[in-house]
């Protein structure tokens, strides 16, 4: 492009930006990627089971609910960090194993998936129904 191409652009330029910014609408020199919230695996609950009973050396459970709803009753051989203190306890949690994570319907399990994707974690999957579904289908449960 030659100077006085560019140049002949300027007010066109100029025209278009200040028409967007007069109608309230931003405008940006490069489109701003977004990005979007990791999508986690399901294990079912039968899964769970059979890795459990199969390939525990391979797994780890992870309850990302309050210390209270943990104590309460959980998914037998579950580990608890609430969701909220995830990230600054993530040496907790093995980078080489399957991490199952489950909470009482799903929210923070979801919360936790985005932290655990964020630091690099792949082997992430969603225990499907959470611990309501758990209990609701007579699971076994511990407490501490």
């Amino acid at each position: 492009m030659t100077t006085s191409t560019r140049t002949a652009n300027i007010p066109t330029v100029l025209l278009a930006v200040l028409g967007s910014l007069l109608a309230g609408v931003t405008v940006a020199a490069e489109p701003v990627p977004r990005t979007a919230p990791a999508k986690t695996a399901t294990m079912t609950q039968e899964q769970l089971v059979q890795h459990q009973t199969q390939h525990a050396d391979h797994l780890f459970v992870l309850d990302v609910r309050t210390p209270q709803e943990f104590a309460a009753g959980h998914v037998p051989g579950a580990l608890n960090v609430p969701h909220d203190q995830l990230a600054s306890r993530l040496a907790e949690v093995p980078r080489d194993k399957d991490v199952v994570l489950y909470c009482r319907s799903g929210r923070r399990s979801a919360l936790a998936a985005d932290v655990l994707a964020a630091n690099g974690y792949s082997r992430v999957s969603h225990l499907e129904g959470d611990m309501n579904a758990w209990v609701e289908r007579g699971r076994p449960i511990e407490k501490p």
